[in-house]
């Protein structure tokens, strides 16, 4: 693990790669102060939670990588921060590096793909415009997007060979945990999101309520951060493409087509359709009818397929079918926004460099892809429920998804044996 000194701010932070000077009775007093923090950053499998494989539930025709996760794709990395503080704050930061180097000095060509626009995903303006990123992708909650984006650019300036960059462009999206997570005290601080971009690391990822999933909700159930990955064989390229995903949206879950929202009594307009008839009940009403579709979901693509920023945008659209599959129609309330990048070294870019490189896929190369990035994304949607654990904060309770019943919903469709 890193040496952090966690009373620092954003005025005082270390320079990158610094060590702490304290002596080790501070830094003991500093690990039993962030311990909270770190609470969830490891995959503990001693909850009772599974992923969805070990149900049964298998989307799609092609295989997933080592660890099922966008950390097959080489050189990709996460780290991931979870706040856990007093009764209020249940909240976090997800970081995804695009390879082991300086995003900034060796940028990946990327694109963005908007399901619905209701959110404040930052940065994607620039990354729209040029195709490229050069900084690693945070995650976190909607009213900290600003205050990450900023700790982020600190740390990005006070990397090596950084010293005269005038101009970054910091990649920050969220969603809103403001259910569980006092979200109106913004919460994460400089040293948290220092903390998530040191620890980045490849292998696997842990997932369900951590880092920025901590304080979100799905369909009903404790949603959070999910991951998986598919390897097309070697006909096809052997491409790998790796997805991760925050999930806090609703609307009427499906695994593998079973209706397994509407059997567990959770689902979007369930008031309205349930509801005794009453004259009242029949008239039109401005405001929505039931929030659970509302929220949002930020998915993140990694492929190290050579593949420029315009076929990139076209794997990013092919996103909002895996999530469809799920159960989702990205409603009124609902962020639910796109980030695909290559990591291969054919088609990254150098700062400042007169021309760029052009040896990408063809066009038809890309329909394995497009199957790919939909059966991943499904999966880590349905890894992001399963693996999540029930928590309590600011007030309120959201369940874990009942597996025991989910798997009996699924044999009883014939979906699982």
């Amino acid at each position: 693990m890193n040496e952090f000194d966690d009373t620092y701010s954003g005025e005082n932070l270390p320079a990158a790669g610094m060590r702490n000077p304290r002596p080790w009775i501070a830094c003991l007093v500093m690990l039993l102060l962030v311990a909270p923090a770190f609470a969830q950053t490891t995959d503990a499998r001693d909850d009772g939670r599974v992923r969805a494989r070990e149900l049964g539930v298998a989307p799609g025709i092609f295989a997933p990588g080592q660890w099922n996760a966008i950390t097959d794709v080489e050189g990709v990395r996460v780290g991931q921060v979870s706040l856990v503080r007093g009764d209020g704050v249940r909240t976090g930061i997800t970081a995804v590096f695009p390879h082991a180097g300086n995003p900034w000095l060796s940028r990946v060509p990327a694109a963005v793909h908007v399901g619905n626009g209701f959110g404040k995903f930052v940065g994607t303006t620039q990354v729209a415009e040029l195709g490229e990123l050069e900084t690693p992708v945070l995650l976190t909650c909607t009213l900290c997007v600003w205050k990450a984006a900023d700790a982020m650019a600190d740390w990005m300036l006070r990397q090596p060979d950084m010293q005269d960059v005038r101009s970054i462009n910091p990649v920050v999206g969220e969603t809103n945990d403001g259910g569980l997570n006092d979200i109106r005290a913004r919460p994460i601080a400089a040293k948290d999101v220092w903390r998530a971009l040191e620890s980045a690391r490849s292998g696997p990822v842990a997932e369900g309520s951590v880092g920025a999933g901590t304080g979100t909700e799905a369909f009903g159930w404790k949603g959070g951060i999910g991951t998986a990955s598919r390897v097309l064989p070697k006909v096809l390229g052997g491409w790998t493409v790796g997805v991760l995903v925050q999930t806090n949206f609703g609307g009427v879950l499906q695994v593998l087509g079973a209706p397994v929202g509407r059997e567990l009594g959770r689902y979007a307009f369930q008031n309205v359709l349930e509801a005794a008839p009453t004259p009242a009940a029949d008239k039109p009403t401005d405001g929505p009818a039931d929030d659970r579709g509302d929220g949002s979901v930020i998915i993140v693509i990694a492929t190290d397929a050579p593949v420029g920023d315009r076929n990139l945008g076209r794997i990013a659209s092919r996103a909002m079918m895996g999530l469809g599959r799920t159960g989702s129609s990205a409603s009124n309330g609902s962020g639910d926004y796109v980030l695909a990048f290559s990591t291969s070294p054919d088609v990254r870019r150098t700062a400042g460099a007169a021309t760029n490189p052009a040896a990408e896929l063809g066009n038809d190369a890309n329909s394995a892809l497009f199957q790919a990035t939909v059966e991943a994304v499904e999966e880590a949607v349905y890894n992001s429920l399963f693996m999540a654990t029930t928590v309590s904060g600011n007030g309120s309770t959201v369940e874990a998804i009942p597996l025991e019943r989910v798997r009996e919903i699924l044999v009883r469709h014939g979906v699982v044996p």
